[in-house]
């Protein structure tokens, strides 16, 4: 065969697998990482094509971790197969750094940092906004963490009824509530500020302590407690 004929990507697979022996995550850029996860779903043929397009469509490697798979599906030339695959990598990355903040913590949060890295890994991969709740003995230790559901923060009596309920079956002490902004900004809107009154009174009203109402979107955070707004009513 003619050296102008030889196929230009021949061997590209076992070059990039060697880049990343060598020089490990940081030494691939957003589309290798991309492409070397989707050779595992792909045996054969070139995937940065593939790559280039996932990135073009969420605008980041983050945004793509975080798509769900029906978002991934539509991508040209992602099945579910390879949508399971990325999925599941957000999702043991997210599960793995939720595990290692437990660990670090040993489950005692004492600052509003503590409690914000506690909460970040349960909104890893999150493009709709979710609730937590948070029970906390009088010692700060963990009791629970509970999801109350998808959607927006503005919540209906029923979902401050929940989280009277939650707080009670734990026994807890106090209570933070945890939401996510997917947009980016974690300022609190109108809504969530009054949320945050209504849930006050309704665990004031049982004797337990609503301490923070924080806000997250990606690594960022915003503590409604540490910037005053609970002064407000007290």
């Amino acid at each position: 065969m003619a050296e102008k004929d030889k196929n230009p990507h021949a061997g590209h697979r076992k070059r990039l697998r060697e880049a990343y022996l060598r020089g490990g995550f940081e030494a691939l850029s957003d589309v290798n990482r991309l492409e070397l996860l989707l050779f595992y779903a792909f045996r054969q043929g070139d995937t940065n094509p593939l790559a280039h397009r996932l990135l073009d469509h969420f605008g980041s490697l983050s945004g793509v971790m975080d798509a769900d798979i029906e978002q991934l599906m539509a991508v040209d030339g992602i099945g579910e197969s390879s949508a399971v695959l990325i999925r599941l990598m957000g999702q043991l990355a997210a599960a793995a750094e939720k595990e290692r903040v437990q660990n670090r913590t040993k489950g005692i949060l004492s600052t509003t940092v503590q409690c914000a890295e506690y909460l970040m890994p349960y909104f890893f991969g999150l493009n709709r906004e979710t609730v937590y709740v948070l029970c906390m003995d009088g010692k700060c230790k963990v009791l629970a963490c509970r999801q109350l559901g998808e959607g927006t923060v503005n919540a209906a009596d029923v979902s401050i009824r929940r989280i009277v309920e939650i707080a009670l079956h734990h026994n807890a002490s106090s209570v933070i509530l945890a939401h996510n902004h997917p947009c980016g900004i974690c300022n609190p809107s109108d809504e969530d500020s009054a949320t945050t009154l209504r849930v006050w009174q309704a665990l004031d009203a049982v004797g337990i302590q609503f301490a923070d109402h924080i806000i997250i979107s990606g690594t960022e955070y915003h503590s409604m407690a540490e910037t005053g707004f609970f002064e407000s009513f007290l």
